[in-house]
């Protein structure tokens, strides 16, 4: 079975990460400086630099927040900032992780359908009556759109039409594609933004628990000022060496890893076979491959040997449809385009 669901990448980790580890481990792993400080120090002084430099934001470090992902910060911002029965605006398809979470909190989803435009995907903003929060995932999961400025700044309109809170998740955008570009939402809309990341998908850190929020709001952060300090915890030692590591030395190992992942992506155009539909992503290592048929994962498992996910989890609009991480070697990626090419 060649396992290509999980959005994790079949490589090994950058040599600068590698490294930071293997010292720290080696030296002091007592407490360290910044134990007591809600943004963990050179954690939120390397996301504003990293920033700044490939995306043009100057982030203020102090509205820094650390948790230990992307989940637990969407969690932590809802339970304090909304209550059952607020509505969450998404585009849909959508990672699903987040569909449980607004399920489970009891926070309704208002899907903003996704539909196939071309080569690509569009969308219309419903209304956003009786929500609270826009919840954004730029590059997004599982389509891998790169949204423009200009759908950037329509979202906007709509968010302050109806006073709400946008939480983005731009966990994937160091993973944008030429000519596209990645625009960070806060450029836009400081005030009533807050930023979500880790470098957990750009270099394949997922174990690593390590992730940031950026609370551009004023009120939420004094409401979460206003919680225990301790409550949520925060990320660990490891965490933020890893992530601070990637983040200033590890742009070497990432250009290479990205022209892999774009040579992938093109591999993928060429070779699938016909009956799988597909958009090239702008964005992220993830394909969205249109079946036509409910359930084709389990198909593909039983007769080809792929584990891919299976579309129906990821909400309104994908039922027939399977997502594939092509975030692997060029010589797995052919293996996997031969047994899918063998399918009855």
């Amino acid at each position: 079975m060649i396992p290509a669901w999980v959005a994790d990448m079949d490589l090994a980790t950058a040599p600068a990460v590698v490294e930071a580890l293997r010292r720290r481990a080696e030296g002091d792993l007592g407490y360290p400086t910044w134990l007591d400080t809600p943004s963990c120090g050179p954690l939120a002084e390397a996301f504003a630099e990293r920033m700044a430099r490939r995306f043009g934001w100057d982030p203020d470090p102090s509205y820094v927040r650390s948790y230990s992902d992307i989940n637990q910060a969407l969690q932590v911002l809802l339970h304090v900032w909304t209550r059952p029965g607020d509505g969450v605006a998404l585009h849909t398809p959508a990672y699903h992780p987040f569909l449980k979470t607004l399920s489970d909190m009891e926070r309704p989803l208002r899907p903003i359908r996704l539909e196939p435009d071309g080569d690509s995907w569009r969308f219309e903003v419903p209304d956003l009556s009786g929500c609270r929060v826009l919840l954004l995932v730029n590059p997004q999961n599982p389509t891998g759109r790169a949204f423009t400025r200009a759908e950037l700044e329509e979202l906007a309109e709509h968010a302050e039409r109806h006073d709400l809170l946008v939480i983005a998740d731009e966990i994937h955008a160091d993973l944008v594609y030429e000519p596209h570009r990645h625009v960070p939402f806060a450029t836009i809309l400081p005030g009533r933004t807050v930023t979500l990341t880790s470098a957990t998908k750009a270099f394949n850190l997922g174990g690593i628990r390590c992730s940031v929020a950026h609370v551009g709001h004023p009120e939420l952060r004094k409401a979460l000022e206003a919680q225990p300090p301790f409550l949520y915890g925060s990320a660990g030692l490891f965490g933020v060496e890893a992530t601070v590591a990637a983040w200033r030395h590890g742009d070497a190992w990432l250009q290479e890893t990205t022209a892999l992942l774009d040579r992938n992506r093109r591999t993928l155009a060429e070779r699938l076979p016909s009956r799988f539909g597909y958009r090239v992503p702008q964005a992220t290592y993830l394909a969205w491959l249109h079946t036509g048929v409910p359930g084709m994962a389990a198909t593909i498992e039983r007769d080809a040997k792929v584990l891919l996910s299976d579309g129906a989890v990821f909400g309104p609009g994908g039922e027939e449809y399977v997502r594939l991480n092509f975030a692997t070697t060029e010589g797995v990626l052919a293996e996997i385009l031969d047994r899918l090419s063998r399918l009855p």
